[in-house]
């Protein structure tokens, strides 16, 4: 009776007087708080379309104290499962004594995970996590980067917009066996903040358009490498930026990192004859040369101890003709008229030597001397793109002082309806006057005739540079280089190529990149439904009679 009473009395003393504090005892070792993944952000091209989105998938984790009571054929099913090699999981709980955490397996799909959790293993657990996809590959990789396998951006897009893409994590209450599995949910204690959606300037049928053929101009030229960037010409907007050789960001096994490097918008090489038009702008506006003014080339120019010379002997050219013919004596010509502060001052305000701003971690800045170090011939040199150093979108920013009536633009990766940024940097008539010059040089006669556009008008300027080494220019080493724009009359997009190394024999801008302007040229207006106008010059289409 006495030992009852006891017995009577505890279980009072437990289920009623110390009820509350054996609950807590309780709730501390089966009740816990777990977090919640947040989901990241989309990122998006300008009409909706993903280009990098996140699925729930499962990682797999245990606790190697709890394992080992597992039977071996139970463990050996699971590494079926997760094709993990035999004895994986033993290894690991053979590895630390002491350690209580390991992962299994990460970002698995749901339905390899649901058949691991029936099989109900002590000690293995499970945690929501998610992966990023994405759905355009090797076309906008470059661009839009990728996370690691903890879905931390790592390069790219991904990772310049870290904290707006990545969103907050939540967390829950929840209730563990006797064995640490989660059997229910009790309580969300703080909801998880999806990261924010960023939606670019980019339009993916561009972007896939200029990557297609990129891609056949390296794979024809036999080039190292290449880059391509079109841009609007009326809001500075970037509406493609490729890259040749590109890698697939879904999968990444053995990636060197040469290979993601975003080449048009990292990446620097000296402009060459590209630059030319400014130069003629320049002058023009400073009244150092006159609109019907004629130069006397002779097929070289003294300056100093140094020769500048042309390919050929063009003997006198108009300003027309200097640009159509490209030549070298002519435009340091009128570098010599202008006074080395002004020169200097017209190539910075088109953002030579300053990053163009886009946003894009890593972005090139290019080089640009101070004016107070130059000689004579190095004013030469640079009024034909030599002794400065710009990236394709920097180039592609500085046409668009010539494609919008002397404005230049800011540059956006992000769609926007204006720019607010804009500049003038020459007169609304010099720059229709220059690229009614840089018309003819898509001409018959003039560099570029491969770079003409079915259907429509077309402006631009080729560059052929020497590629420079550790001890001066390599020999047959060039970057192939073409700016452009059209329509001519009133110009909506740029295209701006640039072919590295090309080496199967041809390595002009005019051959090699000036056929890629025209074909991403001609599919872009078309895209983006501009009408043509320009009839003599549309393809004609040859139908079988009856079809």
């Amino acid at each position: 009776m006495a030992c009852m009473a006891v017995l009577v009395g505890r279980a009072v003393d437990l289920q009623v007087l110390n009820k509350q504090f054996l609950k807590d005892q309780g709730d501390m070792r089966h009740v816990s708080d777990v977090p919640v993944s947040a989901y990241r952000g989309m990122i998006k091209d300008r009409n909706g379309a993903p280009l990098a989105i996140s699925t729930p998938v499962e990682s797999i984790w245990m606790n190697p104290q709890e394992v080992e009571s597992t039977k071996e054929n139970e463990i050996r099913q699971m590494e079926k499962l997760l094709n993990l090699p035999k004895g994986k999981v033993n290894e690991l709980v053979k590895g630390d004594a002491h350690r209580q955490f390991a992962y299994i397996a990460r970002q698995i799909s749901p339905v390899v995970a649901d058949q691991v959790k029936a099989l109900k293993l002590a000690g293995i657990y499970f945690e929501r996590e998610f992966k990023r996809f994405y759905p355009a590959g090797e076309v906008s990789a470059h661009l839009v980067g990728f996370t690691d396998i903890d879905d931390i951006g790592q390069a790219g897009l991904e990772s310049g917009y870290e904290k707006s893409l990545k969103g907050i994590p939540g967390s829950k209450r929840v209730i563990r066996d006797g064995q640490r599995r989660i059997i229910e949910d009790v309580e969300n204690i703080k909801e998880p903040v999806a990261g924010r959606s960023l939606e670019l300037s980019i339009d993916q049928r561009i972007q896939y358009l200029a990557y297609r053929e990129l891609q056949l101009a390296v794979n024809l030229n036999k080039a190292k490498s290449a880059a391509l960037v079109v841009l609007d010409a009326k809001s500075g907007e970037i509406l493609a930026a490729v890259n040749q050789p590109s890698f697939n960001p879904n999968s990444r096994k053995s990636l060197k990192e040469s290979l993601y490097r975003n080449r048009s918008l990292t990446d620097v090489f000296e402009p060459g004859s590209t630059v030319k038009p400014f130069v003629v702008a320049a002058a023009l506006d400073g009244g150092y040369v006159k609109p019907n003014e004629v130069f006397e080339t002779h097929g070289f120019y003294q300056v100093g101890n140094h020769l500048v010379k042309d390919v050929h002997n063009y003997g006198t050219l108009d300003l027309t003709g200097v640009l159509k013919k490209s030549s070298n004596v002519a435009v340091s010509q009128m570098a010599l008229r202008m006074p080395p502060e002004y020169f200097w001052g017209t190539y910075n305000k088109l953002g030579f030597g300053v990053a163009a701003g886009s946003g894009f971690p890593g972005e090139a800045s290019g080089s640009l001397l101070d004016y107070q170090s130059w000689h004579e011939f190095d004013r030469a040199t640079l009024s034909f793109g030599y002794g400065v150093s710009t990236s394709a979108l920097q180039l592609a920013r500085a046409y668009t002082a010539l494609a919008d009536d002397g404005i230049l633009h800011s540059v956006s990766l992000l769609r926007r309806d204006e720019d607010v940024d804009q500049q003038r940097v020459f007169s609304a008539k010099t720059a229709k006057r220059v690229r009614a010059m840089l018309e003819t040089v898509l001409m018959k006669d003039g560099t570029a005739y491969e770079g003409r556009v079915d259907g429509y008008s077309a402006a631009g300027k080729t560059g052929t540079v020497k590629k420079a080494g550790a001890g001066g220019y390599v020999e047959k080493s060039y970057f192939s280089v073409f700016a452009g724009m059209a329509p001519a009359k009133n110009p909506r997009l740029i295209v701006v190529v640039m072919v590295d190394e090309p080496s199967a024999g041809q390595y002009y801008g005019g051959i090699v990149s000036a056929p890629v302007f025209s074909k991403v040229m001609a599919g872009a207006l078309r895209v983006l439904e501009v009408a043509p106008d320009q009839q003599d010059n549309m393809p004609i289409l040859l139908t079988r009679k009856g079809q």
